[in-house]
């Protein structure tokens, strides 16, 4: 690492205490809710997986609450309610991944109905709903939703859904969630969904800002260990949660137990995990700033960030996702990313592991070029997943690689 550079920890706690408390009783509940050792004959504290498929009836029709499985499921049930308790919500449905979560929430609209999606969203869901949904005759409404003028100007009378993801991957813009709600709710029953994949519970409430649902892709931070594809949708109105667990059923996008299981292990965690996320990603952020083979760093946790002030508002902290432009072009982007040696060159996010990609190429190639580059999805913006290493090592890391990237630029004086 450059030896004129030192991570200041005293700093880095600081700035870490402008943000919102932590929820309280975090902790307790992401360990206890829904994990009775009681509801077991064998009073385990750690639920059993309940690989069974099918459950005995003590009649036709008269069950002990279980009949099939991919209709509910013992080890199921105990990550939904631990889910929903950490999420202050009153439900949860668990699906077999965060694309199975959008899938099964886009099956509450019909052909004609119009959703409102932020047009800064993960590739996936961009995928989804321009070449799938709307081959179903759901249309989709792509605008910037930061913008409270382009969300009120953007809705119709068949919109019914405004989803919405904060901070947007890749570029990390935060939208203020109260805000979208009381726009989307002043005209009729819309919903809004907010995917919540990259805050995590433990950063972020979007029930408690108005949201009417809350969902992730569960493969990410909520399980944090890379071993898991899953998703979640938590919500608090009853008659949505009575059409979206039909739907879990109907369409059988369910998670196995064994994921379950996973999931609901690595929640466990979730409060510690995210703590440490938050100290090494502002660390590699406050790095990355002052290095002069940066272009410019996207992380909601600078006071650079033009949403910090209502990040700080919004949020209990930040996760370790940062993006930023490196000097050059996609030539450099590559060296950078191919020099790399603590993280690793691969998709996805949120694990204990560092991370870091391509988006252009990667994550978002499914995004047409002309809306890449209208959202500044360049082939020099590289997102990382800051994990859990020696900040020290990830910092030195990354410096390593710049200097590969750019061996003729010199250091900081």
């Amino acid at each position: 690492m450059d030896p004129g550079y030192v991570v200041n920890e005293e700093q880095l706690k600081n700035e870490m205490k402008e943000f919102k408390a932590p929820f309280e009783h975090f902790g307790t509940q992401a360990i206890h809710a829904g994990q009775k050792p009681e509801q077991w004959k064998s009073m385990a504290v750690v639920p059993p997986i309940s690989l069974a498929t099918t459950f005995k009836q003590y009649g036709p029709g008269e069950h002990a609450g279980y009949e099939y499985s991919r209709s509910g499921n013992p080890t199921r049930d105990c990550l939904e309610k631990a889910v929903a308790a950490v999420d202050g919500a009153k439900h949860c449905l668990a699906f077999a991944s965060g694309l199975a979560t959008t899938v099964t929430i886009t099956h509450l609209l019909k052909a004609g109905d119009n959703i409102i999606c932020t047009n800064d969203v993960y590739g996936g869901t961009n995928r989804y709903f321009k070449r799938v949904a709307a081959e179903m005759g759901v249309e989709t409404t792509f605008v910037d939703c930061s913008k409270p003028e382009c969300l009120e100007a953007a809705i119709k009378p068949s919109t019914k859904m405004v989803w919405i993801e904060t901070p947007t991957n890749p570029t990390m813009m935060v939208l203020d969630i109260n805000k979208c709600a009381e726009i989307v709710h002043k005209h009729g029953d819309i919903l809004l969904v907010v995917d919540n994949t990259f805050m995590s519970a433990y950063f972020q409430r979007p029930l408690a800002l108005g949201a009417d649902i809350c969902m992730y892709s569960a493969t990410k931070y909520m399980n944090g260990h890379s071993d898991v594809v899953l998703g979640l949708a938590s919500l608090n109105r009853h008659d949505v949660y009575e059409r979206l667990k039909y739907l879990q059923n109907a369409l059988g996008g369910v998670p196995s137990p064994f994921d379950c299981y996973l999931c609901n292990r690595g929640l466990k965690t979730l409060h510690l995990r995210m703590k440490e996320h938050f100290r090494n990603a502002l660390a590699v952020a406050k790095f990355l700033e002052a290095d002069p083979r940066v272009e410019k760093v996207l992380f909601p946790g600078l006071p650079s960030h033009p949403q910090y002030e209502l990040t700080k508002r919004q949020c209990t902290g930040c996760p370790g996702m940062l993006s930023f432009y490196i000097k050059g072009e996609l030539q450099h982007s590559k060296t950078f990313l191919q020099a790399l040696k603590v993280f690793i060159l691969a998709e996805s996010l949120g694990g204990y592991e560092s991370l870091a990609e391509l988006p252009s190429i990667m994550t978002h190639a499914a995004v047409a070029k002309e809306e890449r580059e209208a959202l500044g999805i360049s082939d020099t913006l590289i997102r990382l997943s800051v994990g859990l290493e020696d900040v020290e090592d990830i910092i030195e890391d990354l410096d390593q690689a710049l200097k590969a990237a750019h061996p003729s630029i010199s250091l900081r004086n």
